[in-house]
């Protein structure tokens, strides 16, 4: 009964800590009494399975330590606190650790360990058979399940979180009646999805008349650049010029901020939002994480917009095509060929940790040579994935040399383009910003900068157009599919 009595007041204390969190203002009545359900059920839950209440109470504080800590971490180094979606890539973690636990420091992993050991430990010998405590604990987590629903069905709690705001719904409802509310309504928006072909934006937004003679592109490639961004916007003096990106803009029939919502990770929001064309704000609760539904919204997807009876399209990722199930998403998508990491030698020592950009531009430029028919080439680099390691050089500076890769990518493929001898289309563009402690912090600007070049036959830039436009991830994949629709 003592452990049933503290679960609410320890619980609550807790959640106070996790931000953002309203000044001089505590949580809401709405939200702390979720917050008290939650606890309670899954203390019922872990009653039953463990048979010992002081246990079961240890794990449910334990719980909802974790999860404010891993939020505030994570609202420090992304400027989003932890969200339902975020749940979905725990499987992930075990699959490609060098993603994850790459960012902490050995101490930090060695300390998760010890703690894991001891949460294990803990629950053997703690573990009590007694089937009247297991039974009273299956009824505290039913009578707290049907309490959570009533409550939930009524319109008080129906009117909260109505809107996708993390921040705002964090400071005054708590971590974890936001990440509840917040899985509810997302399931309602995914059973709206759509799958039909109606395009919910304006697919003339980009007049490709105002660009560029009708020039018919019998090659789109479009490269979607991990972590791209201007250094010197950046880091200021610390900063090194991109040439190559800097002549792609003045050359460009379109170019300008990519305006992507996500900061320092997040790669699918960007991602989704170019080869779907989908605003996040027709999303909803979708936006965190689009493609845990994009399989519904294939129809949509460029491969399919330019025409599979017209274009082959292939996608190349030198990483584990399972990531964000992009084997499932993609061929839905219309893409034909999927070229993973197994059609790349792997890095040799001292060449970093993933494909480097140089060896992807080669393959894409070797697709687009054999090519019998009209391509559109999709392609996500890796080279200058995070966390950027402080080893032998600073973070600063480790950043300068792989964006420089990914901006001597940019060259690459322009001057290979050029000779292919065809008419072709080339979009180049950041997918976020970098997160790096003390240079690159979430809170201020999050934009991109992308860059669209047209090439005739003769290999030559088209010129015309050379115009500035901040566009969204949606709205460039509009750019792109009007710059290429002429081929139809």
């Amino acid at each position: 009964m003592v452990s049933l009595l503290v679960i609410a007041p320890v619980a609550l204390l807790v959640d106070i800590f996790a931000r953002p969190r309203r000044v001089k203002r505590l949580r809401s009545a709405q939200g702390s009494l979720l917050l008290v359900q939650i606890a309670l059920f899954i203390f019922g839950v872990l009653l039953f399975v463990s048979g010992n209440a002081v246990l079961a109470a240890v794990l449910v504080l334990a719980l909802n330590l974790l999860f404010v800590v891993a939020s505030n971490a994570k609202n420090d180094m992304l400027g989003e606190p932890l969200l339902f979606s975020d749940l979905a890539l725990i499987g992930a973690v075990f699959r490609h650790p060098q993603f994850y636990l790459s960012a902490l420091e050995r101490s930090q992993k060695l300390l998760g360990l010890v703690a894991l050991a001891v949460l294990v430990a803990a629950f053997v010998w703690l573990f009590d058979a007694n089937l009247v405590t297991r039974f009273i604990g299956l009824g505290i987590s039913l009578i707290t399940f049907i309490l959570m629903r009533i409550s939930l069905e009524t319109n008080t709690f129906k009117a909260l979180a109505s809107e996708p705001d993390a921040h705002a719904d964090v400071a005054k409802l708590g971590l974890a009646s936001t990440l509840l509310l917040y899985w509810i309504r997302w399931r309602g928006d995914a059973e709206k999805g759509t799958s039909s072909a109606t395009d919910p934006c304006d697919p003339d937004l980009i007049d490709a008349s105002e660009f560029s003679p009708n020039s018919e592109p019998e090659i789109i490639v479009v490269i979607q650049c991990e972590s791209f961004a201007d250094p010197v916007e950046l880091f200021g003096n610390w900063g090194v010029e991109l040439s190559n990106l800097k002549a792609a803009k003045k050359d460009a029939v379109l170019w300008g901020n990519l305006l992507v919502s996500g900061f320092g990770a997040y790669t699918m929001r960007t991602e989704y939002g170019v080869l779907f064309g989908r605003e996040e704000d027709e999303l909803g609760f979708r936006r965190y994480d689009p493609y845990l539904t994009a399989l519904k919204d294939g129809a949509l997807a460029l491969p399919n917009r330019l025409g599979g009876d017209r274009w082959r399209s292939v996608f190349v990722h030198p990483h584990d095509m399972r990531f964000y199930s992009r084997h499932r998403i993609l061929p839905e998508a219309g893409f034909s060929q999927l070229i993973d990491d197994s059609a790349f030698d792997p890095p040799s020592s001292g060449d970093g940790r993933y494909i480097s950009d140089a060896a992807l531009a080669a393959k894409i430029l070797e697709v687009a040579r054999i090519a019998t028919e009209r391509t559109f080439i999709y392609a996500v680099t890796i080279e200058n994935h995070g966390p950027w390691s402080s080893e032998g050089e600073p973070l600063v500076a480790h950043y300068n040399r792989l964006v420089q890769a990914g901006d001597s990518m940019l060259g690459q493929l322009r001057d290979g383009i050029a000779e292919l001898g065809k008419p072709a289309l080339l979009a180049f563009f950041g997918d976020h910003r970098p997160s790096i402690p003390g240079a690159s912090m979430p809170g201020g600007d999050r934009h991109t900068p992308y860059a669209v070049l047209r090439f005739d036959a003769a290999g030559s830039v088209i010129p015309g157009g050379n115009k500035r436009k901040d566009l969204t991830p949606a709205q460039l994949h509009h750019a792109i599919l009007s710059l290429g629709k002429q081929s139809r």
